[in-house]
């Protein structure tokens, strides 16, 4: 037995008119400095006031959002006492929106402590609208909550069903604003999102055809998004993929290109979908060493090369391979600007939040640990994965 959560999903041009025809009295805008003076919480705050809800404004999200940022949200949320919380940003703001709401529902709890095991009882104080600004996380639809620990500088994987946004408003014209790195690094989380979601060892048949779908609309519009970031069609299209692919992937789970990604962009402060996207084609080669993936399915959809299950593989490694030098993204650690001493410093702690990272659990391939340090090592020199 399993589960499809996802919530409703508002789509297309216009699509933040929607909140105009929301009943309530008071909304919390979870968002950052960024939002605010881009005026999308103003555009926000418009359809808020057409609906009669009163609303402040919680603009302290920090690119990776802290465990006492969140703390510091809850307890703004309990002074205010919102009955709608609006999550308005990229996917930290997302994420941490849905903890906020968690501990605004409980404040008795820790952040740590949202686990998909404890019943949560949440909609007795707000319901959660998360409205992405960026076509990448795929946030908005999923129940994830990627957390940082400062202290340890450890990036925690935390998250329940009920934590789900009610409503997920995906307006791509909120996206027209993000530069061409931006829109090339979030796309590549898409990607990545998409791929792991259809080869994780829990894929299943409602979250196949959002995985592939997600992967032929961002290999179509992605290199135009980057290209052209007037490009309307392009736009909504990769704001599409992203949800989708979160859909997809948030039903399935991802898989080793995201344990590894975690890592990489807690020990250096790099860009998620960077990390994940720059570790994908390296975690096909090693998978596929060993048989029974589905990379081949894939290529064969995409009218790529694949007559057995190595070439599927090797098709689609070189389509992403390709993609990602078009986008103008990193192939290797060399080009991140990761030297081979600061690699060798931090992999210690690069092998041990691999290993520990809860998307281990989904890859059709586990490696070893002396494995992880050396696909770190093969992905800094740009070496195909031989072992």
């Amino acid at each position: 037995m399993w589960y499809f959560s996802s919530p409703q999903v508002v789509f297309g041009p216009e699509a933040l008119m929607h909140l105009a025809t929301l009943q309530g009295q008071r909304a919390c805008i979870v968002t950052d400095q960024t939002m605010v003076g881009l005026g999308f919480v103003d555009k926000v705050a418009e359809q808020l006031q057409y609906a009669g809800i009163e609303h402040r404004v919680f603009a302290a999200v920090e690119p990776e959002p802290s465990l006492q940022t969140v703390q510091q949200g809850a307890q703004a949320m309990l002074d205010y006492a919102p009955d709608w919380i609006i999550g308005l940003g990229g996917g930290s703001v997302m994420d941490a929106a849905k903890a906020m709401w968690v501990l605004y529902e409980h404040p008795e709890m820790h952040p740590e402590e949202i686990n998909p095991i404890v019943p949560l009882g949440l909609h007795q104080k707000a319901r959660l609208i998360t409205i992405p600004t960026t076509s990448g996380t795929g946030a908005e639809v999923t129940w994830a909550i990627v957390l940082t620990d400062t202290e340890v500088q450890r990036k925690l994987g935390l998250g329940s069903r009920e934590n789900m946004a009610d409503i997920a408003i995906v307006d791509p014209e909120l996206a027209a604003a993000m530069p061409p790195r931006l829109t090339a690094a979030t796309g590549m989380d898409v990607l990545t999102h998409a791929i792991e979601g259809y080869t994780s060892t829990w894929c299943n048949d409602f979250c196949d055809g959002l995985c592939l779908q997600a992967t032929r609309l961002t290999l179509q519009w992605l290199p135009k998004a980057c290209a052209d970031g007037n490009n309307l069609e392009a736009r909504e299209r990769m704001h599409n993929a992203a949800s989708i692919a979160g859909l997809g992937f948030g039903n399935s789970m991802a898989g080793l290109a995201h344990a590894m990604g975690h890592s990489l962009g807690a020990a250096f402060h790099l860009p998620h979908g960077r990390c994940v996207g720059l570790f994908l084609p390296y975690t096909i080669e090693f998978a596929v060493r060993v048989g029974g993936t589905r990379y081949a399915e894939i290529a064969r959809f995409l009218g790529l090369p694949a007559s057995s299950e190595m070439e599927g593989a090797a098709s689609l490694v070189v389509t992403i391979r390709q993609l990602t030098r078009d986008i103008g993204e990193p192939l290797n650690l060399q080009e991140v600007g990761i030297s081979s001493e600061e690699l060798a410093a931090k992999m210690r702690r690069l092998v041990d939040y691999t290993a520990n990272d809860t998307q281990m659990a989904f890859s059709t391939r586990s490696p070893s640990n002396q494995e992880i340090q050396r696909l770190f090592e093969y992905a800094w020199a740009g070496k195909s994965i031989d072992f």
